[in-house]
């Protein structure tokens, strides 16, 4: 995407984190904005600032996890503006632990925010991009952690990986169709300051169960206390919504952040045509670099 001026930028998870960066870059583009998010209070406030700066923002209330609240946002974007030029799926939640301990319901949250939300999205704007003259650009929100393996959240890797070869797939399917004007694009951050250490804040009730011991005990005590000092301790986020539309501009497919980690990105393809293991003192060896 080169010319972003009076274009419509559709951005789920948009109140907090990378979503808020790259609605402020993208105001500062001159685009027109949907922004989408399920925290009521911050996305008000975000979009009461961006309308004081005279920028046109339509404010959408929803839930991700849920199939039709997505699809209902995505017919008042349209009503509102006729078009959706870049789709940013930003929405996702993360939490961690050990495959053997953690509930499936922790799963089944994960995959529903970080992967199906997009499914969900690209199911109905893709086909409104088909019928655009100029076409339109998407931009999938991963994480390294879909590009190498790392110890301590296997659901979250798992839906990062999901996310990766999902819009790979996504952009061999528009090739094949012809689709030659809609461009995909990937986001892969390390770690960032973002606020997704604050993550349990947005459970949704139906992927809750206060009584299940497992909220109660030491391993998810350490998930939350990893998070937060993983998160906190990150990139700053401030020049995220710069480096992205960059990306954007020179039409990358995949956009990176952190390049001390590309040894494990490029080694984990090594050892998978070696038929090498994972092994995790390699692996935590670069972890630092990822600060």
């Amino acid at each position: 995407m080169k010319e972003f001026k009076d274009k419509v930028a559709f951005i789920t998870g948009a109140a907090h984190g990378f979503g808020m960066k790259f609605a402020e870059e993208a105001a500062s583009r001159g685009m027109k904005l949907a922004l989408l998010d399920q925290d009521n209070k911050a996305l008000t406030e975000l979009c009461n600032k961006l309308k004081n700066e005279n920028i046109e923002v339509l404010e959408l209330i929803a839930d991700v996890t849920e199939e039709q609240e997505v699809y209902d946002a995505i017919e008042k974007v349209m009503s509102k503006y006729g078009q959706i030029d870049l789709l940013i799926n930003d929405a996702g939640a993360a939490t961690g632990g050990p495959i053997w301990e953690v509930p499936t319901r922790d799963w089944e949250w994960i995959l529903h925010a970080d992967l199906m939300s997009q499914v969900y999205t690209l199911r109905k704007v893709l086909p409104i991009m088909m019928k655009q003259e100029n076409g339109g650009d998407v931009l999938n929100v991963a994480s390294v952690a879909g590009l190498m393996s790392t110890a301590g959240s296997p659901m979250y890797v798992s839906t990062k990986f999901g996310v990766v070869g999902m819009t790979e797939a996504v952009a061999y399917d528009l090739q094949a169709y012809k689709q030659n004007k809609i461009h995909m694009h990937v986001f892969a951050p390390a770690f960032v300051h973002t606020n997704l250490d604050h993550t349990e804040d947005y459970r949704p009730e139906k992927y809750s169960d206060k009584n299940d011991p497992y909220y109660q005990s030491e391993t998810f005590k350490k998930v939350l206390a990893l998070n937060t000092k993983e998160i906190t301790t990150g990139m700053p986020l401030d020049n995220m919504g710069k480096i992205v539309f960059k990306g954007l501009e020179d039409n990358k497919f995949y956009i990176l952040t952190h390049p001390g980690l590309n040894p494990l990105i490029t080694g984990r393809a090594e050892d998978a045509i070696n038929g090498k293991a994972p092994d995790l003192k390699k692996a935590m060896s670069f972890m630092t670099k990822a600060h």
